[in-house]
């Protein structure tokens, strides 16, 4: 018998508590980061009419945080999901009501994480978002490896497309970090494919997106990208206090960013 999966978590997602936590989200990140970046090399397609599965590296505590933030920009009109483990949901039950669901690493949860997908993933409109390699892991460390479970997903369900987004979190020439992302080519395979042909093509997948992103990310060139917000620059506090007052002395509009024209 196939174990029970969670509730159903198109039940317990609310879109009113999602757009609350969405701005919270923004707010967050515009005070964190200098700005959130798309590689406007890996801009994707919107690939309506098909469910989409983004499986993507895992570097930070910020993922989700980026998740919520880009989802609705790029995707508009999906409606989103995404996994993680059991216990950690736990500690954050607020993810509940966002379109989270729980996850336990046996072999009882690979089977309820696989029957909770194929019934999401019924719905054309549903796009699920999996940080694949199942932990925190530094966006540089090579050969990448995914956990199976996208794989056995992959190989059961060829409606759906298969997309690798990199993110990576870097320090260019302002005080707060850059927050990069960039989506590569669909993968996709012959039918009968095997679960390890599958699990080796998405894990290539992911790793030539994560080295475009890291070749990117190397140049600090802010013309690469697209920004998608803009978030807080200069030093802050009596610092910038003091630059601000020098620039009205003199007549002149105050810059906080270090480099202005880099945005």
């Amino acid at each position: 018998m196939l174990p029970a999966p969670d509730p159903d978590p198109r039940a317990r997602r609310s879109p009113v508590r999602i757009a609350l936590f969405r701005f919270y989200l923004h707010t967050l990140l515009w005070r964190r980061f200098s700005s959130v970046r798309l590689s406007r090399t890996g801009v994707p397609a919107r690939h309506e009419g098909r469910p989409l599965v983004i499986f993507t590296n895992h570097p930070s505590w910020w993922d989700p945080a980026m998740i919520a933030l880009v989802s609705p920009k790029l995707f508009p009109g999906r409606i989103g999901f995404g996994p993680m483990d059991s216990t950690e949901l736990e500690r954050y039950g607020l993810f509940r009501r966002m379109g989270v669901f729980g996850v336990e690493p046996t072999p009882r949860g690979a089977g309820v994480f696989l029957r909770t997908c194929r019934s999401l993933l019924a719905d054309p409109r549903t796009i699920l978002w999996v940080t694949a390699e199942g932990r925190f892991t530094d966006p540089r460390l090579r050969p990448i490896a995914i956990r199976p479970g996208i794989a056995h997903l992959a190989r059961r369900l060829p409606e759906p497309v298969f997309l690798p987004a990199a993110l990576e979190y870097s320090f260019w020439n302002e005080s707060h970090p850059e927050a990069l992302i960039r989506f590569g080519t669909p993968v996709s395979l012959p039918p009968g494919a095997t679960i390890d042909a599958w699990k080796a093509a998405l894990e290539s997948a992911l790793e030539r997106t994560c080295d475009a992103l890291a070749a990117e990310s190397a140049q600090r060139d802010a013309a690469l990208f697209t920004p998608l917000l803009r978030g807080t620059a200069g030093v802050g506090g009596a610092y910038d206090l003091w630059r601000r007052l020098r620039a009205a002395s003199a007549g002149r509009r105050f810059e906080a960013r270090h480099e202005p024209g880099n945005i």
